[in-house]
């Protein structure tokens, strides 16, 4: 047999491609094509299964998140009873102070209603004395003092004294006190020293003792001393009559000056203290502060020779019915005079109430009144204890 030659095949060489229509050809390629195409649906599908599950994911936080805030809406709709509790208590507290303020707001206004009437008088009075002329002043100066003549016909000094000596220590004395007080004090005083030269040469401490009950007794220790001192040396003993040599004495000023003179020597004087002040104040008199324009502006008022008794008559109604922080003024018998009306109880029954010593029914002030004085002597004072 001849031989064959085998045939090489060249690398690389492709065959002429030939159609395979055959079922067995089909099924070839196709199973070619399900090879190629193998690898690459495994991936899409891993990627469709993450993302799902990312998706999935996503959906449950986003539940767990929706839960969580319906459950701290739930929380804060419904409080724990603790938090219940403390709001009801906060709402009570809220409808409390609401309701006590609707009720201090009434009682204001109820407060505000009851004094209006007492307040209409004075209202309607208070413009008319405002525009009155200087000569209506005056005019209705001396009528009120003409009333209060015939209310205290009887005024006169509440210091206790027999002469002008014991006036003048009394007056000293009677300085951020009661002329009550001075006058409890003064009898043991004047037991032991009568005379200035007497007081001038006691012992300060044994005089501070005599005169405490009174306040302020080292002070008025130091004035009595002074002023006794000088008495003695410079004016021998006696106590002077005149304004310009009182006022040099230690402790005298001129009101002090005023009470010995006009009381002790008959001059006339205008004694300015602090009820007179108040009340010239309140009847339009003046409007100064400062006692010695008071003093001025009065006296241009009235005649010198009223002086002495209008400051008694004054001074008598300011202590008894024209207080200084709730005047009576309902049972005042110069209301109808008085531009100040209203300012202080202006009922007749509770200012009776108001009335102080022999109007009020009560001791005055004078352990030894003048025999025309219609009310009682004041009680002496109690001895210290251990004084036998």
């Amino acid at each position: 047999m001849p031989d064959r030659k085998p045939t090489v095949r060249k690398s690389g060489a492709s065959r002429p491609a030939t159609r395979d229509t055959s079922p067995v050809g089909k099924t070839s390629a196709g199973k070619k094509a399900a090879v190629n195409a193998t690898p690459e649906k495994p991936t899409a599908t891993k990627k469709a299964a993450a993302k799902k599950t990312v998706t999935k994911k996503a959906a449950a936080k986003k539940a767990v998140a929706k839960k969580a805030i319906a459950k701290k809406t739930a929380a804060a709709a419904e409080p724990a009873p603790a938090k219940k509790a403390a709001a009801k208590k906060t709402a009570a507290k809220k409808t409390a102070a609401a309701k006590k303020a609707v009720a201090k707001k009434t009682a204001t206004k109820s407060a505000a209603a009851k004094k209006a009437p007492a307040k209409k008088t004075p209202a309607k009075k208070a413009p008319a004395f405002k525009r009155e002329s200087r000569a209506a002043m005056v005019r209705r100066a001396h009528q009120i003092n003409r009333e209060l003549a015939e209310l205290y016909p009887y005024a006169h000094p509440e210091l206790d004294f027999t002469n002008p000596f014991e006036l003048l220590v009394a007056t000293v004395l009677s300085a951020q006190t009661t002329d009550l007080r001075v006058n409890q004090t003064t009898p043991r005083l004047f037991a032991v020293c009568p005379t200035p030269e007497d007081m001038a040469a006691m012992d300060p401490e044994r005089l501070e003792e005599l005169i405490r009950p009174t306040g302020f007794f080292r002070a008025k220790t130091k004035s009595l001393l002074g002023l006794s001192t000088a008495l003695r040396d410079r004016f021998g003993g006696e106590v002077p009559g005149r304004l310009e040599d009182l006022v040099t004495l230690p402790g005298v000023g001129r009101k002090t000056a005023n009470v010995v003179l006009g009381n002790a020597f008959g001059v006339p004087g205008i004694t300015v203290d602090t009820h007179f002040g108040r009340l010239a104040r309140r009847f339009g008199w003046t409007t100064a502060e400062d006692a010695e324009k008071v003093e001025a502006d009065v006296a241009a008022i009235f005649p010198e020779s009223e002086w002495t008794m209008l400051s008694h008559r004054v001074v008598f109604h300011g202590r008894r019915v024209c207080h200084s922080r709730k005047p009576a003024c309902g049972a005042c018998a110069i209301a109808p005079l008085c531009p100040a009306y209203g300012e202080g109880e202006t009922d007749p029954e509770k200012a009776k109430k108001l009335l102080k010593y022999e109007l009020g029914g009560q001791p005055g002030q004078r352990l030894k009144p003048p025999a025309d004085y219609p009310g009682q002597p004041a009680p002496p004072m109690a001895p210290p204890v251990g004084a036998s």
